[in-house]
This record gives structure tokens, sequence and C-alpha cells, in this order.
């Protein structure tokens, strides 16, 4: 996997990531727009990480801390590229990125129907935690 490139996004990045998130990843989001994309980088420059392979995105995570929590979402790899090691390169690098920031745990949105991400994420070492719900709100129509 010498050829695999992690890096953190930038602006220039955002019509490749939708497009990328369009075909790799499982689901949409309210935020899946340029704006959406924008204010996340410009907020967290490094919080969005992508996997290249020939200046191509191959994979994606956004590993967000707020100061208290360390967030995982958006973890997607390329169909043609899955089962090589990218999406554990990604998540090497999310949570190298935490331990600098004094993170202590990760915890990782992943979509019930997603039977193929809960299996990555089941092999990253990571486990549901029955007790706990997403409680979501609105703020925009």
């Amino acid at each position: 996997m010498t050829d695999l490139h992690i890096r953190s996004a930038a602006l220039g990045d955002i019509d490749a990531v939708l497009a990328f998130w369009r075909e790799a990843a499982e689901g949409t989001s309210i935020s899946d727009d340029r704006d959406g994309v924008a204010r996340l980088i410009t907020r967290d420059p490094d919080a969005l990480i992508l996997a290249e392979r020939e200046g191509r995105i191959v994979g994606s995570v956004i590993a967000g801390f707020d100061g208290w929590r360390c967030h995982l979402y958006r973890l997607a790899v390329h169909p043609e590229q899955r089962r090589r090691g990218i999406g554990s390169a990604l998540l090497t690098a999310a949570e190298e990125r935490f331990v600098a920031l004094g993170g202590r745990r990760g915890d990782a949105m992943v979509l019930e129907r997603n039977e193929t991400g809960q299996h990555a994420w089941r092999a990253a070492g990571y486990a549901p935690e029955e007790q706990w719900r997403r409680w979501v709100k609105h703020l925009t129509t």
C-alpha cells in the first residue's frame, strides 16, 4: 500500500469529495453539499481525512473532535478498493489525530442497515452501545 496517500482535505477537494461520497458512501447527509463540506474544512482543516491512490480519492473519514468527544463519520472506501487496508489506514490516521488532541474514546455513526459498514467497524475494534440512541432535531428545513 505504499501508493496510498493519506491527507487532510482542502477547499479545492469539495467537488471531488461530494462525487466520491455519492459513489462510495452509504446513505446521504443533510450536510452533503458544497457549503456543508466547506464549513467543515474551514472550521477544522484536519477533520476530513482523505485516502488517495494515483491522485484519485479512494477513501474518506471525518474525525471531528469537539474538545470532549471524538466523533467519526463518513468512513467510506471506493467499492473497487475495499478490503485493501484503506479503511484501516484512515481509522489509524483519525485515531492518531484524536490522541494528539487529548481524545479518549472514539464513537462512530453507522447506519443500522449498513451491514458492510458494521462489519468494518467491528473489525477495527468498535462495538455498538445498545443503551444509546441518537436523537436528532433538524435546525433548517
